[in-house]
């Protein structure tokens, strides 16, 4: 916990005075009983009761403590729900999702734990589906319409390449697309053959001012994917371009870290999962990175991901807890002093 104002702690220094002040009133009552002679009457009526007393003036002093500590402006991580309004999940389409290492085969383990995410997540969750391989496509536009995005998953179509860096300019394109983010442009150059009259139309992207990494409170992107980069825009570059928007990229590493695999069909695929490129993904976005080597630590994944994005820490400044509470306690100070003795004070 920190405090936006905390000049205002200084302020605590003078409870001790009350304290001291109420000390004082005490004894400066006693030394007034002392004139009467039914003092000790007094007192053996009084004895059982005493704590009643003192009560109402501790629950005071308590009141005070948290009234100044509510003017310092206290700030705490705090779980609350999620505030994110869409997700956009990148899954690798790639042939070697063909690969059984992860049964029955990764890309149908892929799809079943997708779905699973998409049954557990906030039905008020907008998602949207980018597939890429050698190339990205966005198989569905965010949407709260859970039987569209299950049938684009059903719909998956493997290629050749693995375009990862496309796959998150894709994402960012369709989350902000007042930035005028072009893949195309990123991936050819401006010099690319077959622009169409609309295109040269468009304006250039938008310049933005970086913001601080998984600051970004509407949207996040869970990738996908059991190899390396083969084709398409730089992997670092791209989660540049989310880190300066504030995107967090959850990145899920799928099947064997290095060596061969085969498919189905008896061909050997080559592959090596790019886990340092991936975690670094990850890092600078502020997301996380896990690795899953089978269906069923994938499913893990993915529920875990469902949890996270539901319910998350964050700074928040609990000015008015710490003032209701503080409030609440004053009043119940005053209610059992004119309860127990007739009077406020």
């Amino acid at each position: 916990m920190f405090f936006l104002w905390p000049d205002f702690l200084w302020l605590l220094l003078a409870l001790p005075l009350l304290l001291a002040a109420y000390v004082w009133l005490l004894r400066r009552r006693n030394r007034a009983a002392l004139r009467y002679s039914s003092l000790g009457v007094v007192r053996e009526a009084a004895a059982g009761r005493a704590w009643r007393r003192h009560l109402p003036p501790a629950l005071f002093l308590l009141a005070c403590s948290g009234l100044l500590l509510a003017a310092a402006r206290p700030v705490a991580r705090v779980p609350l729900p999620w505030a994110r309004s869409s997700i956009m999940l990148a899954m690798d389409v790639s042939l070697s999702m063909r690969v059984s290492d992860v049964k029955p085969n990764r890309l149908v383990a892929a799809q079943e734990a997708a779905k699973s995410f998409l049954r557990e997540l906030p039905k008020r969750v907008e998602v949207g589906l980018v597939t890429f391989a050698g190339s990205s496509q966005v198989a569905q536009r965010a949407t709260l319409d859970r039987d569209s995005l299950i049938a684009s998953i059903d719909g998956f179509q493997m290629q050749m390449g693995t375009a990862v860096g496309n796959a998150i300019v894709l994402c960012l394109a369709e989350l902000f697309p007042e930035h005028g983010i072009e893949l195309g442009d990123m991936t050819f150059g401006s010099m690319r053959l077959g622009r169409s009259l609309d295109d040269k139309a468009k304006a250039p992207p938008k310049q933005i001012t970086p913001v601080a990494p998984g600051s970004y409170d509407s949207a996040a992107i869970i990738l996908l994917s059991d190899g390396r980069r083969t084709t398409g825009v730089d992997t670092l570059e791209a989660a540049k371009m989310a880190a300066d928007r504030g995107v967090r990229i959850y990145v899920v590493g799928l099947g064997t870290v290095d060596g061969d695999a085969a498919t189905p069909d008896g061909m050997a695929i080559y592959m090596k999962l790019d886990e340092p490129t991936l975690r670094e993904v990850a890092r600078m976005t502020g997301g996380e990175y896990y690795h899953a080597g089978t269906a069923e630590v994938l499913r893990t994944v993915y529920q875990n991901l469902g949890s996270r994005l539901q319910v998350q820490a964050r700074e928040t400044e609990l000015t008015g807890v710490f003032a209701l509470v503080s409030s609440l306690v004053a009043t119940a100070a005053a209610a059992l002093s004119l309860l127990w003795f007739g009077r406020v004070a």
